[in-house]
């Protein structure tokens, strides 16, 4: 794996990645990978992508909460 090296970063640049970073529970170099990751290679999305959108097309509006409350009687009365 290569290694890259930024030079000349600004105090504010630096200190608002490691926020991000601590947001996202990574370290500052895995939230720099991340960021370049997003930026160059889009439509590869990484897990946390993957699972939101997989949420968003799984959501229903329907209460099933009756249909499972009616079988769970029914198995418990068999």
């Amino acid at each position: 794996m290569a290694q890259l090296t930024v030079r000349r970063v600004s105090r504010q640049i630096v200190d608002s990645l490691k926020q991000r970073a601590g947001a996202n529970g990574r370290s500052a170099e895995a939230e720099h990978r991340e960021i370049l990751r997003q930026a160059l290679l889009p439509g590869e999305g990484g897990f946390a992508d993957r699972a939101r959108a997989m949420r968003q097309r799984v959501t229903s509006n329907i209460d099933s909460t009756g249909t499972i409350r009616a079988d769970r009687r029914r198995s418990l009365s068999e």
